[in-house]
């Protein structure tokens, strides 16, 4: 027999709301407190992966490090490839609920021209951007330009699209709105700097009807809500993913990921097919290495495996590379490193002397918060020491670093002579974004700023070189001269780590250190 409700019945039945899907909230614990929220310029890769969570990009890498298309809809570029017309899709909105424009895409691309190295080097050949219908930008090039290369940017400062307002209005401060018209958005209101910072699934975000690969394809958010959670220790990061307290930590410490591999309630594995290059930064503003020969010095008092050992635990998280442009990648070649195979220290202690450095201070910035650059720079400290270096070790929170290594001031005066760092592999990779290999003259590229004309325009030539093969003679010869006048010591490159608990799937590989939060579930 039917059971058929009475109208009273009915109608309470119908006032009760049914029961609210629970909101999933993934409690991620990142590799430093991301107190930067301008994802252009030099920052560190907390800032970078924010910038692709809230904002969005014109172009995207997959992680094959294939360019493809991610706010544009239709592309025309001119027969001589000087004009590039860049058409949006459709639907693309900001977090407050206005168009993306295409005037808000030429205000920040000038503003990321002047702020990261691809960016500058774009803008050397650029002659305009503008606006020339609401959905459509125009850039003309002076010369032929790998511009969708450029504008897929994810190894350095970030090509993406913000509101005309905040793009036109210079630096970053306190007061700057977070407005992008990504997956997801900042929610100010809950930000508590050093400790928690939120977002939350913006509903008015339209993804492309693409599978998700690498930082291209459809962004689909499946989680309501990021958590960030800074955990400034390792030991107790760790112990929080294995208690679940956090469901992902991001750039997983290496000597806790080696102790969590075995837990029946974690994965441990690695982010990217391409490692990331890890290396000596010397300041080649000041002596004794803005003296070539004090930089070749510290090339030869390295072991490549002893900083692989002391810093990534294993051998597959830690590989020995002597090459500028990364081992494994399409342009992974070593030519020029020959003298530099194996340490040679009496060499070195000539070639210090040679420079004329006797004995001073040498100050190396470092932060153990992110351990392995911090176990890196204790060894390197007592290793330099063999070649007679007067090495001073200055440690402090990763934010201080990252504030003291930008500083141009004398060492004395709150600045620097070495630092260690690992970057992305998809930004060093080719000469167009590799932060080491550019060494424009002028200080105004990557931190330590690295002078060498010949270099310069040896790197200049191959991002204008069309035939592949003379590209490639051309790569040679800088890495020759890389190696001639050492802007970096290449120390090997790593893996990046990511830990999360077994409850949680749809992690998309990433081609670079920027980790994808879409497409994310948890069960």
């Amino acid at each position: 027999m039917r059971f058929t409700p009475t109208f009273p019945l009915l109608a309470f039945l119908l006032l009760v709301p049914l029961a609210a899907r629970a909101e999933t909230v993934l409690r991620v614990a990142p590799g430093s407190d991301g107190s930067s929220f301008d994802p252009m310029g030099p920052a560190a890769t907390q800032t970078y992966i924010q910038g692709l969570v809230v904002y969005d990009m014109l172009f995207a890498l997959d992680e094959n490090l294939n360019v493809r298309p991610q706010m544009i809809g239709a592309e025309n570029v001119s027969a001589d490839r000087l004009t590039y017309r860049l058409r949006l899709r459709p639907g693309l909105l900001f977090h407050d609920g206005s168009n993306v424009t295409a005037s808000d895409v030429a205000a920040s691309l000038k503003r990321w021209m002047g702020l990261d190295i691809v960016g500058r080097t774009m803008a050397i050949d650029t002659a305009s951007v503008d606006a020339i219908d609401p959905d459509t930008v125009a850039l003309v090039m002076k010369r032929p330009f790998p511009v969708e290369q450029a504008l897929a940017n994810s190894g350095s400062g970030l090509p993406v699209i913000m509101r005309e307002k905040e793009a036109a209005a210079g630096r970053f401060t306190a007061q700057t709105e977070i407005v992008g018209s990504g997956p997801f958005r900042f929610i100010a209101s809950a930000y508590r700097p050093g400790d928690h910072i939120i977002y939350e699934r913006f509903p008015g975000y339209v993804p492309r009807n693409e599978p998700p690969n690498g930082l291209a394809g459809g962004k689909i958010a499946k989680i309501d809500k990021l958590d960030f959670h800074f955990i400034p220790d390792a030991a107790t990061k760790s112990a929080a993913l294995t208690t679940g307290e956090v469901d992902f930590v991001d750039q997983l410490p290496f000597d806790q990921a080696d102790v969590l591999i075995d837990s029946k309630d974690v994965i441990v594995f690695v982010s990217s097919q391409i490692y990331n290059p890890f290396f000596l930064r010397p300041n080649s503003l000041y002596p004794p290495f803005d003296n070539v020969k004090a930089r070749q010095a510290l090339a030869l008092a390295v072991e490549q495996t002893e900083y692989m050992a002391v810093a990534f635990v294993r051998p597959d998280w830690g590989k020995p590379c002597r090459s500028f442009f990364v081992c494994g990648s399409p342009n992974g070649l070593t030519d020029g490193s020959e003298p530099y195979a194996k340490p040679d220290f009496a060499r070195a202690k000539q070639l210090l002397a040679e420079s004329g450095y006797k004995g001073e201070p040498v100050t190396l910035v470092t932060s153990h918060e992110t351990l392995f650059i911090g176990m890196a720079a204790d060894y390197a400290t007592e290793a330099l020491k063999k070649i007679g270096l007067n090495i001073q070790e200055v440690n402090s929170d990763y934010g201080t670093f990252m504030t003291r290594r930008n500083n141009k001031a004398k060492p004395s005066e709150g600045g620097w002579n070495l630092f260690i760092t690992s970057v992305s592999g998809a930004g060093l990779y080719t000469p167009l974004s590799n932060s080491i290999a550019d060494t424009t003259c002028g200080a105004k590229n990557f931190a330590g700023w690295a002078c060498d004309e010949a270099a310069a325009a040896l790197r200049d030539a191959y991002i204008h070189e069309s035939d592949t093969a003379k590209q490639r003679q051309i790569l040679i010869k800088l890495s020759e001269r890389l190696w001639q006048v050492m802007p970096a010591v290449v120390l090997g490159q790593r893996a990046n780590l990511y830990g999360l608990r077994k409850n949680i799937s749809g992690f998309v590989r990433s081609p670079s250190l920027v980790t994808p939060f879409w497409n994310i579930e948890k069960h």
